[in-house]
């Protein structure tokens, strides 16, 4: 029974320490972010690559699909278009190649706020390694390679750590990683209290 209380206590104290280290949460429920409000304006970008992997084997829709949430996730506007095409055996077979083009508005920063397509935005830390994000996974190390001048190119990023140890036919724990500060356009909410 004494043993039985103890382990209640520790998972109890475990949980409240957890809570503690958590951050700021708002009436509602984003967690509170630092920094200055700054204005931003969406510009139109534009490119292609050609995704070859040695590793990882993607269908066109794979593809489509990942570049996407990464591009959304960096803050690119929800209108944009990813498209792949070229995969051998299909667009919903795997395999090793494809042509991928992106095109989609991300922001940089104005010096006038009130110039005609600016938004509130806040430079926000992202990172991009093995399951950060959600969808980002181990075997991506060769997608996260070929995409280097597109995210490092047509984001306004500060501080950027790019990094890839892709091996060929390996998977490994730590083979890449992308920290950066991107400008991001705040939340509709937070954007209006930040106006008003």
């Amino acid at each position: 029974m004494q043993h039985r209380k103890r382990i209640l206590i520790s998972a109890a104290m475990s949980g409240f320490f957890t809570l503690a280290a958590l951050p700021a949460v708002n009436a509602a429920g984003a967690a509170s972010a630092g920094g200055p409000v700054v204005a931003g304006t969406w510009e139109h970008r534009q490119a292609s690559f050609s995704y070859y992997g040695i590793t990882s084997l993607y269908s066109c829709s794979g593809l489509e699909t990942n570049i996407r949430q990464l591009l959304l996730h960096l803050g690119a506007r929800k209108d944009l278009t990813v498209r792949a095409y070229g995969c051998p055996g299909g667009y919903d077979t795997p395999g090793r190649n494809a042509i991928v083009d992106v095109d989609f508005y991300s922001l940089t920063p104005s010096a006038d706020a009130n110039a005609a397509n600016t938004v509130p935005a806040r430079w926000t830390r992202v990172e991009v390694s093995a399951n950060r994000p959600y969808f980002i996974d181990h075997g991506d190390c060769e997608l996260i390679t070929e995409m280097k001048d597109i995210l490092s190119k047509n984001f306004s990023l500060r501080d950027l750590n790019y990094r890839t140890d892709c091996v060929p036919h390996e998977v490994t724990l730590n083979d890449f990683s992308v920290k950066a500060e991107v400008l991001k356009p705040l939340p509709a909410s937070a954007a209006s209290a930040a106006q008003g």
